[in-house]
């Protein structure tokens, strides 16, 4: 009981390591700061108004080489939990 405890565990710590990894880094809302200078010119945005994500924010939040600790847990959860099937 405590290997699918802790292999559940591993997953869940995976999904939410990587979600907390994909929000870090960057910043999804208020594209600019209010404290800008005049000068400077409004960035293009798809919508007008604060959005949640960049214009052009590409999917680099999905490759391996920034996921790879989450990935490793939930592939520790994912044998966990199969060593008990397969027994």
């Amino acid at each position: 009981m405590a290997v699918v405890l802790i292999g559940a565990l591993l997953i869940v710590a995976g999904v939410v390591y990587m979600a907390g990894a994909a929000l870090g880094r960057g910043r999804l809302s208020d594209p600019e700061p209010v404290h800008t200078a005049p000068d400077r010119p409004t960035p293009k945005l798809a919508t007008p108004g604060p959005t949640l994500e960049p214009r052009r924010r590409g999917l680099g939040f999905l490759g391996l080489s920034q996921n790879w600790p989450g990935l490793a847990m939930m592939a520790v959860g994912v044998i966990l939990l199969l060593s008990v099937v397969v027994l």
